[in-house]
């Protein structure tokens, strides 16, 4: 079964997070106030078998520069090659792709477009033995709990505790904040019943020895955990100072692929790692830190602020994490929907079709698609 085409479709989808309007020329950062519309970069790989598998790679406003490394680095790896039958078959052909295009990053744009590809690949992996990823992950349960992850409200107390309460009232004990100063967090942490879990992802906004004074103000609030409290976010010494200040850490979102966690695993930095499956170089690449989180002791909640493939994907590894580990999903509502699953309650219950089981609805493809790729025997062309 041969690869024989495979599309980068950019998608800008509406919508709502019942919070005021935000005035900014340029929002890099998903939970920024001033985005009405989340983009995503979907990826479809199609083989002459007739299966299709579905990927999606990280990227929000960087996202043209991904669909550049997909057409003229990582789709040329792929393209007409036989598509793997086994774990270990995509595993090689991963490695192989990677290691040939390590000259251009082994972290950014190229290895989000890698990590799409590799998601599309693990589709069509379970498409062919028959099973949804999670069974083939070997999970024993197709519902997992959800946590709210809040965008931002500018750090302003009384807005932020409206948002909690509101989380909390649909149904939502975890939830994690976008704020970085201690009024809103208290203001959070006061609003919300003793029994929610509260986090804090603060973006890698400081320094080691300034954020290892903000986690020991923090360290009454008892967070869940202080997520990327440290700039730049690969400071491995850092973050293990600012851990020794007395709140749990968490980080991995950004790490230099699977490279990247072993220096915060070597480094006693981090008590939660957080690989994110549409950043980190694709599920292969997750499951490859998961193992090493287990040899080191340290928990494993993956990151997701995305909402195609990706987060499927997602869902499917946490079903196969122990059961206390919940899903990320941003505290939003989209307008309309790409595929059911967007509907986000606290629950999930996952496909049970062979693959991802991700089906996005082709109107809301087509309404909202910004631009589409596709390279196959004939060449490369805009749709």
């Amino acid at each position: 079964m041969k690869i024989k085409s495979i599309e980068a479709i950019r998608l800008s989808i509406p919508f709502d997070s019942d919070r005021p309007a935000a005035t900014q020329e340029t929002a890099w950062n998903a939970a920024s106030p001033a985005l009405r519309q989340m983009e995503t970069l979907l990826v479809r790989v199609e083989t002459d078998s007739g299966l299709v598998g579905w990927g999606e790679a990280f990227g929000h406003l960087s996202n043209p520069v991904t669909v550049e490394a997909l057409r003229q680095l990582v789709i040329p790896c792929f393209l007409h090659k036989t598509a793997p039958s086994n774990r270990e078959a995509l595993a090689a052909m991963m490695a192989e792709a990677e290691k040939a295009l390590h000259a251009f990053g082994r972290g950014g744009p190229v290895c989000f477009a890698l990590s799409a590809i590799d998601i599309a690949l693990w589709d069509l992996l379970g498409q062919q033995h028959g099973q949804p990823l999670w069974q083939l992950l070997g999970a024993r349960r197709r519902q997992i709990g959800l946590y709210a992850s809040l965008v931002s409200y500018n750090n302003q107390p009384e807005e932020v505790a409206r948002q909690v309460k509101r989380a909390w009232q649909a149904g939502f004990h975890m939830l994690k904040l976008h704020e970085t100063d201690y009024a809103a967090i208290a203001a959070a942490r006061a609003a919300l019943p003793e029994q929610a879990t509260l986090m804090v992802d603060v973006n890698c906004p400081w320094p080691a020895d300034e954020a290892s004074r903000r986690a020991r103000q923090l360290a009454e609030l008892k967070l869940g955990w202080l997520e990327e409290p440290v700039w730049p976010p690969d400071d491995v010494a850092g973050l293990a100072a600012v851990r020794r200040a007395g709140t749990p850490i968490a980080s991995g979102e950004n790490a230099c692929g699977v490279a990247g966690f072993t220096a915060l695993f070597e480094g006693n930095a981090i008590n939660v790692a957080q690989p994110s499956v549409a950043k980190v170089g694709g599920i292969t690449a997750l499951l490859a830190v998961i193992a090493q989180a287990q040899a080191h002791g340290v928990k494993v909640v993956p990151h997701c602020f995305y909402y195609g493939a990706g987060l499927l994907a997602t869902a499917h590894i946490v079903a196969s994490l122990p059961d206390d580990i919940r899903l990320e999903v941003p505290f939003i509502r989209f307008t309309p929907l790409l595929y059911p699953q967007l509907d986000f309650a606290p629950t999930l219950t996952l496909p049970d079709t062979p693959g991802l089981g991700f089906a996005p609805d082709p109107a809301v493809m087509q309404t909202y698609t910004v631009s589409h790729l596709r390279v196959d025997a004939e060449g490369t062309y805009y749709v």
